[in-house]
């Protein structure tokens, strides 16, 4: 500690320009000078004889006072005072000021999945876990489209007729109203019309169940209304199946099955093969319908895509009745079956 302090006494008596000889002396704790290593005898025996009373009241006044203030004072000053300031207030300002890495205090919802990402919420309604959110997943929207995928003009060897088969839909991803509607019109008489509304909840990724009424209607026949359940999808290999069961008035039963694959000759011209039957469970003379397999058709249409919604297309035909049902017609004076040429458009929207 005297050795710091000689040092320090050193470099303010130095700045002061005073003599570095003098400014190495200093005391021992008993109050008795203590010579340098450096000094020579002769100081040595100058700094142990007594001095005058006014030399020893300005040495002592020196080296007590300034010295041990300088000591006790600058340097505690120094140390506590300095170094505690720069601790206590830069460091301080360091931590809560300039180092700011988020750019000031989280918010108070700041663990709150909700407030930022939207979160997953359960349930639905009052049934739901955490608060109401803005933001809302893909299929939790309501989306909306409407495919006409026959809008077609038919000629056949007894027939020129004019056919349609459109499908509509509005709902979610797992839930939505359906509307299917396909007819025939000839000679601006609706001869035949299939109307069916229903309710589709998702069961499978390509797969929708679907409930709900169908009802059959032309000119100069009966009406006929059926409960409808069934399933609509896309099977392997990409074939798209539709396989409806009816239950009607009277005991009447009914099933009705489509598939259809699309075969890219290129990204615009595509191949259509299509199969339909339809089969009932007894006899219906007055609509001209027997029981089992009713009638089908099987057709192939090639069409050409000027946009993904819009589609020209042309194909051929071939419709056929079966069993008590060709019996009728045949009956009736008709052909049990006849091959079309058909030519329409395709579009959705």
């Amino acid at each position: 500690m005297y050795k710091h302090t000689r040092t320090v006494v050193a470099a303010v008596l130095a700045s002061a320009g005073m003599s570095v000889a003098w400014a190495q002396h200093s005391h021992t704790p008993d109050g008795q000078a203590e010579s340098t290593s450096s000094g020579t005898t002769e100081k040595a025996k100058a700094a142990s004889q007594p001095k005058s009373p006014s030399q020893a009241g300005s040495m002592q006044g020196m080296d007590h006072g300034s010295m041990q203030g300088m000591d006790q004072g600058s340097m505690q000053t120094m140390d506590q005072g300095s170094l505690q300031t720069m601790d206590q207030s830069a460091m301080q300002g360091m931590d809560h000021g300039d180092m700011k890495m988020q750019g000031g205090s989280a918010p108070p919802d700041a663990r709150d999945p909700h407030a930022y990402s939207g979160g997953y919420q359960l349930g639905v309604g009052e049934y739901a876990l955490g608060p109401a959110r803005s933001l809302h997943m893909a299929d939790e929207h309501l989306f909306a489209s409407v495919l006409v995928d026959r809008l077609e003009w038919a000629k056949g060897n007894d027939s020129n007729a004019a056919a349609y088969e459109a499908q509509a839909w509005f709902g979610s991803t797992y839930n939505k109203f359906v509307i299917k509607a396909e007819g025939e019109v000839e000679k601006g008489k609706v001869h035949e019309a299939r109307t069916e509304l229903l309710w589709g909840h998702a069961i499978a990724t390509y797969w929708d169940t679907q409930l709900g009424i169908r009802n059959d209607a032309g000119y100069g026949r009966p009406a006929r209304n059926w409960l409808a359940f069934g399933v609509q999808g896309l099977a392997p290999y990409w074939f798209e199946v539709d396989a409806t069961g009816y239950l009607g008035t009277e005991g009447r039963t009914a099933l009705r099955l489509s598939a259809e694959y699309e075969l890219l000759i290129t990204q615009r011209l595509i191949l259509q093969p299509r199969i339909e039957a339809n089969l009932y469970g007894k006899n219906d003379p007055a609509v001209g319908i027997g029981s089992g397999l009713a009638n089908g058709a099987v057709g192939v249409r090639l069409r050409y895509e000027v946009s993904r919604q819009f589609a020209p297309y042309i194909g051929v035909e071939r419709y056929q009745t079966f069993g008590n049902t060709a019996d009728m017609v045949r009956a009736s004076g008709g052909r049990s079956g006849e091959t079309r040429f058909v030519a329409g458009v395709r579009m959705w929207f």
